[in-house]
């Protein structure tokens, strides 16, 4: 009778520890403990700035497509809509989650330190995406993205280059105010030009929409008119926008006005491979390989580099209409 007892007690201790490690299995992670190796999904949430243009598109798509569940991913996705205080009500709410890691692409630069404070205290790792923050690196695990500063520099390169010595009258539709991006393509586009004789007449933003350039494109038409010699967008969508208030003051864009853009997405370099762009700086936003790869290395607990930035080109008229088609975005 005794040995029945313990044989039972025996199995259902085995039984106990089986399930136990059942559990166990699903716990890394959890509780944004930085877990999830081996085999287990890694719960991600990414905060998006919003869909302000072609190229976020782009970029939330190759996103979508590096988390997804095939490659062992659990994807929590949010767009902010470009508004500052939904992105980090968005990025409290991945923390409450207990995600393992949380991808962010800031819409500004300033206002994270406390909420990468909360992340961090929560043992969650931060990748940040495309832009920066002006926040501690401490605070974060790395970012991925592009040059914005070499964006700019290359695009006023090419306006120092065709426009030097001309007296060249310039107008600029900067990109959402307070991001890295447009503080940095400033930068970037100020210091190439600097010494030459294009006169600045304004610089605006467009807040990267179609119908934000437009519509300060519109201001500066009915302000300057046949002034301007050359608009210098922030991204491709900008310029877009800018066309149509072109070619509505019946001036032919490419010509009267040439325009130098930022992005290379496929409806800006069909813009420009019909010459009514001039010149394009790409903006590579398949960035969702290189994110992923760098989250599965942060919650495994490797190191990884603290910065990683993607190559990118430029395109002339007829380098444009050569890659056409090929184009991925």
């Amino acid at each position: 009778m005794k040995k029945s007892v313990f044989a039972a007690a025996a199995m259902l201790g085995a039984f106990a520890l089986v399930a136990t490690g059942c559990a166990g299995g699903a716990a890394p992670g959890a509780g944004g403990n930085g877990g999830g190796g081996g085999d287990d999904v890694i719960k991600v949430g990414f905060a998006q700035t919003g869909s302000e243009s072609g190229w976020r598109a782009a970029n939330t798509e190759s996103m979508k497509n590096a988390f997804s569940a095939e490659n062992g991913f659990e994807l929590i996705f949010n767009a902010a809509d470009n508004k500052q205080e939904a992105q980090i009500s968005a990025v409290r709410n991945f923390i409450n989650q207990g995600v393992d890691a949380i991808v962010i692409a800031p819409i500004t630069v300033d206002g994270w330190d406390d909420v990468l404070t909360e992340a961090k205290d929560a043992g969650i790792p931060v990748i940040l995406e495309d832009r920066t923050v002006s926040a501690s690196d401490d605070l974060y695990a790395s970012w991925v993205g592009l040059d914005f500063e070499q964006e700019g520099r290359t695009a006023g390169e090419w306006v120092k280059e065709n426009f030097d010595g001309k007296g060249a009258n310039l107008v600029v539709l900067e990109g959402t105010t307070g991001s890295s991006a447009a503080l940095d393509r400033a930068t970037g586009f100020n210091e190439a030009i600097e010494g030459t004789d294009v006169n600045v007449l304004d610089s605006q933003t467009g807040d990267f929409t179609r119908d934000g350039g437009k519509k300060v494109m519109e201001g500066y038409l009915q302000k300057y008119g046949k002034d301007i010699n050359v608009l210098f967008a922030h991204n491709d969508d900008m310029g877009l926008g800018a066309l149509d208030a072109i070619k509505a003051a019946g001036l032919t864009p490419g010509k009267d006005i040439q325009i130098v853009t930022i992005d290379a997405v496929k409806d800006g370099m069909t813009a420009l491979a019909s010459g009514e762009f001039n010149f394009i700086v790409e903006c590579n936003p398949l960035l969702g390989d290189k994110a992923a790869e760098l989250v599965k290395a942060v919650v495994a607990g490797d190191e990884v580099e603290k910065r990683t930035i993607v190559e990118d080109q430029s395109f002339t008229q007829e380098q444009a209409a050569e890659v056409l088609d090929s184009r991925p975005y």
